[in-house]
């Protein structure tokens, strides 16, 4: 069996021979993420994602699976609706189209079909390891691993920046913004930063100014948007500018960053540090990774969904990758099967790299695929990747830095247990039928 996957090879040769008979039942995957919403950002432009990644798997003929050949069919529904329609409509996906995988970005909307699904056994991807416990053996976090990954803007930031002491940090309260806060203050905490400052707000703020503000007063060097949705973390750059901030800013993402330049200026944003690359960027046109050709995925997404490209843009579609490779592996589509061709060995490639499954020291269960994630800068108008941190090296330095933190904003996942909503009724109407790709 090669160790490239089906995807790898199309985009290396640019076609394959469509051996096989090929099966009218489609594959169907299921995306239960925010589409509407403040979280909508981080949803919708996944889902683009993965319909470039069937498209391309589809026009080769479909998956290989048993001796034949099965087209790949996207079910989605928009987890933000309702915590009753987002439990129905895992229950339809599960139980009526018989989905393989579920992808999802994870958090308060997911939280009410978490149970259901792992009761089903039903193999589910979260963008968010926070959402890992002992009690969901069959979710997976392949891809991003936020927010551990966010320690290594921060040791860039303080061996390239060692004059920017003072941090003041904000984050809005929930399952994406608490988990973050932790991991920033562990990691400013761990670089010998000073804490200046605390704003925590309601996921629904949009005082950005007054929360930029109220930030200012203690004359930071550093302003930290920890993982503020990007329509506030715009806000917030802006606001920074606007009151005439010069120090540095850090944060997960910076979604439409040509945007904030034209809105601030070049120079204020080339202070800018985050996570998330172009897949233009030259250090990637050698990098093993999802397909192997990162220029091209990024030309393909920008031709059919122009300035729509953001943090989350290629995720799903990587998760879909390592699937498909374990699919091969497996020689099946059935979810357990498949889950035990993933984690077969300790280690295997993810999207920047080798990775290894870990999490048991802060989840309870090594089901996160940690390995290297870029430091990304923007330089001369272009976002560009300034180096790829370590964060396995980070936890084993600071392991039990992050647990107290994460521990004092009641994030570890004994904690979230405690809190996590218990399933719902089931509802006596079915939901309508979710959006095909």
């Amino acid at each position: 069996m090669s160790s490239s996957s089906f995807a790898q090879r199309l985009a290396v040769t640019g076609s394959l021979p469509r051996l096989g008979a090929t099966n009218r039942a489609p594959v169907r995957i299921g995306f239960l993420t925010p589409l509407s919403g403040p979280e909508e950002y981080w949803g919708r432009p996944g889902l683009d994602g993965c319909r470039i990644w069937s498209d391309w798997i589809n026009a080769a003929g479909g998956l290989m699976v048993a001796g034949k050949r099965q087209r790949v069919e996207i079910v989605a529904h928009d987890s933000a609706i309702s915590p009753e329609a987002t439990q129905e409509a895992a229950r339809e996906m599960v139980e009526n189209l018989r989905v393989k995988l579920i992808l999802t970005l994870g958090g308060d909307s997911f939280a009410p079909a978490l149970p259901y699904l792992m009761e089903r056994r039903a193999l589910v991807a979260t963008l968010l390891p926070s959402d890992l416990s002992p009690d969901t053996p069959y979710l997976i976090a392949p891809a991003e691993v936020h927010p551990l990954f966010n320690v290594t803007g921060v040791e860039w930031l303080a061996r390239h920046r060692p004059a920017a002491r003072r941090v003041a940090l904000c984050s809005q309260t929930d399952s994406l913004g608490l988990p973050s806060l932790a991991v920033y203050r562990a990691g400013f905490e761990a670089a010998g930063r000073q804490m200046v400052r605390e704003i925590r707000y309601a996921p629904d703020s949009h005082d950005a100014a007054g929360i930029v503000a109220a930030m200012l007063a203690d004359q930071p060097d550093v302003l930290c948007w920890c993982s503020s949705a990007p329509p506030m973390m715009q806000a917030l750059t802006e606001a920074a500018c606007a009151q005439g901030f010069t120090g540095e800013i850090l944060a997960c993402t910076a979604d439409d960053y040509p945007r904030l330049i034209a809105r601030t200026s070049a120079e204020f944003m080339a202070r800018y540090t985050y996570q998330f690359p172009d897949f233009d960027d030259p250090k990637l046109a050698d990098t093993a990774f999802f397909f192997r050709r990162p220029k091209a995925f990024f030309e393909a997404y920008n031709a059919r969904f122009p300035g729509e490209w953001s943090a989350v843009s290629w995720e799903y579609a990587s998760i879909l990758d390592l699937w498909h490779n374990a699919v091969e592996i497996a020689d099946t589509t059935e979810p357990v099967s498949v889950l035990a061709a993933m984690k077969r060995g300790q280690e295997m490639p993810h999207a920047f790299g080798p990775a290894r499954w870990w999490g048991e020291e802060v989840f309870g269960i090594d089901n996160a695929l940690v390995g290297d994630w870029p430091v990304v800068r923007i330089v001369e108008g272009r976002a560009r990747i300034a180096e790829f941190g370590s964060v396995l090296g980070w936890l084993g330095r600071n392991g039990a830095l992050l647990g107290r933190h994460l521990d004092e904003l009641g994030q570890l996942w004994q904690q979230r247990l405690i809190t996590r909503p218990a399933p719902l009724n089931r509802p006596a109407s079915r939901a309508s039928d979710p959006r095909s790709a």
